[in-house]
């Protein structure tokens, strides 16, 4: 609920701080004491538009800080901050903040975050709802008239399943849509993609064969070397090989006396005899790999060039033909196999629209449930209003092809004031007072469903009195149940309901300011015989400001 309202230097306020409580709180004052520039600096912390005239003058900037507790948790300001990465305490109040200078420039700020004015706006209208005379957002916005609804009495599982169903249909539709490009794309290509399928299948390319053929054609350029390398080897090796079996025969011979003498130093010279062995068994199949034939070398120069070639025509490294080989086979695979693939997915996509409709249509009876209900309960708030006359009526229209994830359906809220009229548009049909009441009866009619923890209502009242002002007041006070609502009314008989009463006057002589007091009982009783009398106050108003209020004890 809105806790603090601090204005400086708006209009004829030069500093003013209100403090609100929960419950009904209603402002009054004579007209043009300033009530309106409440409403307006309330509008420009909640992110309204301003410019540098509602500047007081002589001042450099305006500035409006409007302080909340954090709301609900329901309330989707949570949402709203965290996607925005901006602080958001559970124990201390929210501050929403706007500062325009006489350039006309301004700033808002969000727990003391700079933020852009639209953001402010958002978090704003998750906070406060305002509604008057001549109101064009909120509830006279079509727009927002399915939500709400929902809100009022669609269980949850149902519009829950609309979402998921439509979810899964948009997925199998995009895969038809993918499906559809990449066969197109595969047609407009197929002879390209069939003579470079051919050509790299021809060529057959194998992971590691380029540094394979490099490898063998360095071996065959210098192969003359490396055969007489390892022949003087062999001929080294055979030599040293003599040496250590004469010494072996020699110690072999002398060592009946010498006993384990020799053991030691024989079992040396046989390790050096069997390396020696191992050593030449090794260079006999290097020699005979080395292929000094002319051919194999042209064979590789060939083979190597037109893997280079085909790659630097397809824009890929030597090793990555392979993996283009195989993707070229997949695209063809899909071409030829593209028409039933797509009838594939085609179903399935058919399957997912079945499943949404009767999801969809499932939501849609729930809401033409819920319209009933809501048509019903506004209605028999609309007597006490003196709209007797009038009727409510809630407008489903279902249209398969305007589905989204809340269904198919668009609801709009209708009413007709006169007996035999058609139904219209809230803002078209309604007359300013009628206006303010019809919300009033909606906004009592939905009081559980909305999420705004404010609630301020600018002269619901205007045009009324008597019975019908008692009746306003009386809904305004059961509002308070769901909500903090604030009411700037001239009528004693809503004024008398507040659970506080704020008063709003012009204080000086030469400077003229706005204040605003917080009456105690006293000083209520003389404010509503005030609006009950006018300028002159008279015993007999003060009497009936006293019945008044001690009827609503």
């Amino acid at each position: 609920m809105l806790v603090s309202l601090s204005i400086r230097d708006v209009v004829l306020i030069e500093r003013l701080d209100i403090p609100f409580e929960a419950g009904l709180s209603v402002l009054t004052g004579e007209t043009g004491a300033g009530k309106s520039i409440l409403l307006d600096s309330l509008g420009l912390a909640l992110g309204a538009r301003g410019d540098a005239g509602m500047i007081r003058a002589g001042a450099e900037r305006l500035s409006v800080s409007a302080a909340f507790d954090p709301p609900a948790a329901r309330n989707p300001a949570w949402e709203i901050l965290k996607e925005q990465d901006l602080d958001a305490p559970t124990d201390e109040p929210w501050v929403l903040r706007r500062v325009i200078g006489r350039d006309g420039r301004g700033r808002a700020f969000v727990n003391d975050q700079p933020v852009a004015v639209a953001l402010l706006r958002r978090i704003g209208d998750t906070l406060v709802e305002v509604h008057g005379q001549f109101d064009t957002v909120g509830l006279l916005n079509p727009a927002t008239h399915r939500d709400i609804l929902d809100q009022f009495g669609v269980p949850p599982e149902a519009r829950a399943r609309a979402r998921e169903t439509h979810a899964a249909w948009a997925a199998a539709r995009d895969a038809v849509t993918e499906a559809e490009e990449r066969l197109r794309r595969a047609q407009v290509e197929e002879d390209y993609l069939r003579h470079a399928a051919n050509e790299l299948s021809t060529l057959d390319p194998q992971p590691g064969e380029e540094d394979s053929l490099a490898e063998r054609r360095r071996l065959l350029q210098h192969g003359g070397k490396l055969i007489e390398a390892i022949e003087t080897a062999q001929t080294e090796l055979g030599r040293a090989a003599h040496p250590l079996s004469a010494a072996a025969r020699a110690l072999e011979r002398a060592q009946p006396s010498a006993g384990a003498m020799f053991d030691a130093v024989l079992e040396g010279i046989e390790r050096g005899r069997i390396e020696i062995d191992e050593a030449l068994a090794q260079l006999q199949p290097l020699a005979a790999d080395i292929d000094l034939d002319p051919s194999q070398a042209d064979r590789i120069e060939e083979r190597l060039f037109s893997l280079r070639a085909v790659a630097r025509k397809h824009g890929v490294q030597v090793d990555g033909l392979p993996a283009l080989n195989a993707e070229f086979k997949a695209r063809l695979h899909a071409l030829d196999d593209g028409a039933d693939g797509l009838a594939k997915l085609a179903r399935a996509e058919s399957q997912a629209r079945q499943a949404f409709l009767g999801a969809a249509q499932a939501l849609s009876v729930a809401r033409t449930a819920a319209a009933k209900r809501l048509d019903a309960t506004v209605a028999a708030e609309l007597p006490p209003l003196k709209l007797e006359k009038a009727r409510f009526l809630t407008e489903i229209v279902s249209d398969p092809d305007t589905a989204g994830p809340g269904g198919v359906d668009a609801v709009r809220f209708v009413v007709a004031t006169n007996p035999g009229a058609a139904p219209g548009p809230l803002a078209k049909i309604a007359s300013g007072g009628e206006l303010a009441r019809f919300m009033l009866a909606l906004k009592v009619a939905l009081a559980h469903a909305d999420p705004v923890p404010t609630l301020v209502f600018d002269e619901v009242d205007a045009g009324i009195g008597g019975a019908t002002a008692a009746a306003v007041g009386e809904r305004l006070a059961m509002l308070t149940r769901d909500a903090q609502v604030l009411v700037v009314t001239h009528s004693p008989q809503v004024a008398a309901l507040g659970h506080h009463h704020l008063m709003v006057k012009k204080d000086g002589v030469d400077a003229i300011s706005t204040t605003v007091e917080t009456l105690d009982a006293d000083a209520r009783l003389e404010e509503i015989a005030r609006m009950l009398s006018g300028a002159r106050l008279t015993d007999e108003a003060r009497r009936a400001a006293a019945a008044l209020l001690e009827g609503h004890r």
